[in-house]
């Protein structure tokens, strides 16, 4: 199961409706996040819309940065939306998670 797979078992299981929204371009041979940060897009009745990004526990810093440089997130979240990024690693035989809402301040 990839890292994607496992935020969107997450997502769902605490109720939100999500859809994968990174792709694999085949002429350029890389996956394309959906305005260049998100991974999964969620939403549920009452609360923002939520753009996740996943990756490896070790990388989340390297993916708040790769957010923070694309000027969509800034327009993302003044049109009300939230960011999060799921970082995950297996720890004693069971994967754990990390979760860093955009921008942590």
């Amino acid at each position: 199961m990839s890292n994607t797979q496992r935020s969107l078992k997450l997502m769902r299981d605490a109720g939100w409706t999500c859809a994968i929204v990174e792709h694999w371009n085949a002429h350029a041979f890389i996956r394309q996040d959906l305005f260049g940060f998100a991974d999964l897009l969620c939403i549920r009745e009452g609360g923002p819309f939520l753009a996740v990004q996943t990756t490896a526990w070790s990388a989340i810093s390297a993916r708040l940065n790769k957010i923070a440089a694309e000027p969509k997130s800034l327009t993302f979240i003044s049109c009300g939306g939230a960011i999060e990024v799921h970082g995950w690693k297996k720890q004693k035989g069971r994967w754990v998670y990390k979760i860093v809402k955009y921008p942590n301040i």
